[in-house]
């Protein structure tokens, strides 16, 4: 059977690591290598770097960012998204390291960019970004450039069922940041079935985890900011989670903290 993952998400705002809420507040954290190390010591599946202010500022993605968490020596795959705005452009943050991206921007304005960036590297390295809510019955999908909501176009939904894209990141915009804040019918209301989805904000209860990894389509449960209440966060949801089928938590010796401690 195939291991469902939990990916660890670092949200990045001016260069430094914050805790965001629905994307209208945020608090800092710190470097954002330290946040990326610590998942990377307590055992995250995967890695996703979000650069939320890349796209609606026009400045491309954050190459500088992703050269120091390449030199970290990471044994974890990590998933880089923000500012992507070409074919070129994803390449070279492959060619610099990360292991996957998520498209968003290129969503709304250059399908043929995302065709280019599946035919180079290939659909297991694309993600498709969706930040969606459910209101009156339907989907709407949000667009942070313009700030406005809309249907997910039939092209963008033509080219996900097309398999040109891995997965599609199911992120829940409104009530990100909220404790157990995700709403379930993102999932459900999902015009593509047997699609692989990632899901997304506002995920923290062990019950609410369980219920989403249980759900065929869903592949992996993305947590953010409350991975970062305390050092064990992760490695308690695995162990709360050990019925299913995800990977072991992994834990460090305290001579080995120690020593990373001096480094």
């Amino acid at each position: 059977m195939i291991k469902k993952r939990l990916i660890g998400v670092v949200t990045v705002k001016n260069g430094w690591a914050v805790q965001s809420f629905g994307y209208r507040r945020y608090l800092p954290l710190g470097k954002p290598e330290y946040l990326v190390e610590n998942l990377d010591r307590w055992g995250a599946d995967e890695i996703l770097v979000q650069v939320i202010d890349r796209s609606t500022t026009g400045l491309g993605p954050d190459f500088e960012l992703l050269g120091r968490l390449g030199g970290l020596g990471l044994k974890t795959p990590l998933i880089y998204a923000g500012g992507i705005h070409s074919v070129s452009d994803g390449v070279e943050l492959v060619q610099m390291g990360a292991d996957r991206i998520v498209v968003d921007s290129l969503l709304h304005k250059d399908l043929r960019s995302i065709k280019g960036l599946s035919e180079q590297l290939g659909a297991q390295a694309l993600i498709a970004s969706l930040p969606l809510s459910y209101l009156d019955n339907k989907l709407s999908w949000y667009d942070y450039k313009s700030k406005t909501p809309k249907p997910i176009t039939e092209e963008v939904l033509n080219m996900i069922k097309s398999g040109i894209v891995s997965e599609v990141l199911i992120s829940d915009w409104e009530h990100e940041g909220l404790h157990g804040g995700f709403e379930r019918m993102l999932v459900e209301a999902f015009p593509l079935k047997n699609t692989s989805i990632i899901t997304f904000g506002g995920i923290s209860k062990f019950e609410q985890i369980r219920d989403l990894l249980q759900t065929s389509e869903i592949s992996a449960v993305a947590i953010g900011n409350f991975l970062s209440y305390k050092e064990h966060a992760l490695q308690e949801y695995k162990e709360a989670l050990t019925d299913l089928p995800i990977r072991l938590a992994t834990y460090h010796s305290t001579i080995s903290l120690m020593a990373d401690t001096d480094v």
